[in-house]
C-alpha cells in the first residue's frame, strides 16, 4: 500500500491517485496549510503514519515542506522508500514577491531535511532543478534544488504532468475576438494575485480597453476594470467551455512549476501567452507567445504583433498531444514507483 501525503487536496492530486489506483492501493492523507494548526497536524499525522505502517510499502508525497519530515524519518527508520514529488514552491526562494519555501527559516530546514533525506524527488519541470531566473528583475537569479541546496545528492527525475486530451477538446466553437482567459484559485489574495501575474493582466486590461478578459478560481478577487470578468472555480465541463470560447489564455506567472491550466486551455485551442518562468517555455514551445521580461510594453507588442498577422504559430493542442499525454505521465510515475 502507498500513503500519498500533501498539504492540499487539488486536481493534481486526484489525477495520480486516478493513475496508481488500477495497480496499486494508494491511501491519501491531507496535511494543513494554517501556521498554527501545525503541531496538530504533526501529532495527527505521526499517529496515522503509526496505524498505517504495517500495512505501507512505500510513501509518495506532493511538495516538500513541513508536510513531509515524519514520512521521511518513518521511511529511513523502517527501511520504506519516499518520494516527494517537486512542485513548484518547494523549489523556490523568492521574498521579494513573498513566494517560495526557502524564504522562511523553519519551512527552509523542513524543506532541505526532507529533500536531502528522502528516496527520490520527481520534479514536474526541469526549472525546479536549476534555473537561471530572469523574467522579474527585482527577484534572485538563482532558484531550482540544486541552486537553493547545493549539497543535495537525492536521485531526480523530472516527469511533466499530462493531460487528457479525450476531455480537454477543440470544439471548433466560435471564439470571441481578442477575448483573454487565466486560471487561478486564491488569487483575492494580494501576494498570490501577484504570483499568478494578475497584476500584469490589470495594466493590460487598463491599456486594451477593448479586449475583454475572464479571470477564473476566485469570486472575491476584486477587479476595477470593466473590461475584467471575475468568475469562481468552475467545474471541468464549464472550463472546457470557457477554453473554447476564448481566443487566448494568459499564464503570466511570477513563478511556476507545471501550470494545469495553461496545458488545458492548449488541449482546447487556445493560444497561450505565458511568463519564461518554470516549464511555460518547453509548455508552449512554438505554439503561442513567451514574455521574456515582466514589461507591459513587450507584452503588448508581442499581442499585437500575432494580431497583424507577423507571427506564425503551430497548433498548441498538437503540442500537447505530442509531448503531454496522461497516460505517458502514467507511464514514468508508475515506473519511478515500481509499479
Amino acid at each position: 500500500m502507498i500513503l500519498y501525503l500533501f498539504p492540499v487536496r487539488t486536481t493534481f492530486i486526484e489525477r495520480d491517485l486516478e493513475m496508481i489506483r488500477p495497480v496499486s492501493k494508494i491511501v491519501p492523507v491531507e496535511f494543513t496549510q494554517t501556521p498554527w494548526k501545525l503541531p496538530f497536524f504533526w501529532v495527527i499525522q505521526f499517529f496515522q503514519l503509526l496505524w498505517y505502517l504495517p500495512r505501507t510499502s512505500q510513501y509518495l508525497c506532493f511538495f516538500g515542506g513541513y508536510h513531509t519530515v515524519l514520512p521521511v524519518l518513518f521511511g529511513k527508520v523502517f527501511g520504506k522508500k519516499c518520494t516527494i514529488q517537486a512542485g513548484g514552491t518547494d523549489c523556490i526562494n523568492m521574498p521579494e514577491i513573498g513566494y517560495g519555501n526557502f524564504r522562511k527559516k523553519w519551512l527552509a530546514l523542513a524543506t532541505r531535511f526532507s529533500f536531502e533525506q528522502c528516496s527520490l524527488i520527481l520534479p514536474v519541470a526541469e526549472a525546479l532543478v536549476s534555473q537561471h531566473y530572469s523574467y522579474d528583475s527585482r527577484i534572485s537569479p538563482k532558484q531550482g534544488l540544486l541552486q537553493l541546496i547545493p549539497s543535495l545528492k537525492t536521485s531526480m527525475q523530472v516527469i511533466p504532468n499530462g493531460f487528457d486530451t479525450e476531455y480537454w477538446q477543440d470544439l471548433g466553437m466560435e471564439r470571441v475576438k481578442q477575448s483573454f482567459i487565466s486560471v487561478a484559485t486564491s488569487s483575492s489574495s494580494p501576494a498570490r494575485a501577484r504570483i499568478k501575474g494578475y497584476d500584469l493582466i490589470e495594466q493590460l486590461a487598463a491599456s486594451n480597453p477593448k479586449w475583454n478578459f475572464t479571470l477564473v478560481g476566485d469570486s472575491d478577487y476584486k477587479s476595477h476594470s470593466t473590461n475584467i470578468q471575475v468568475l469562481g472555480k468552475e467545474t471541468p465541463s464549464s472550463l472546457v467551455e470557457l477554453y473554447n470560447s476564448h481566443e487566448f489564455y494568459l499564464q503570466l506567472s511570477s513563478s511556476e512549476g507545471f501550470p494545469n491550466a495553461l496545458g488545458e486551455a492548449m488541449a482546447c485551442g487556445c493560444v497561450p501567452i505565458g511568463s519564461a518562468v518554470g516549464a511555460i517555455p518547453e509548455i508552449i514551445g512554438d505554439t503561442g507567445l513567451l514574455l521574456k521580461r515582466k514589461e507591459l510594453g513587450t507584452l503588448q507588442q508581442l499581442i499585437q504583433d500575432w494580431m497583424a498577422g507577423k507571427t506564425h504559430l503551430t497548433s498548441p493542442r498538437a503540442r500537447i498531444e505530442r509531448h503531454f499525454t496522461y497516460a505517458h505521465r502514467r507511464h514514468l510515475l508508475l515506473q519511478a514507483l515500481s509499479l
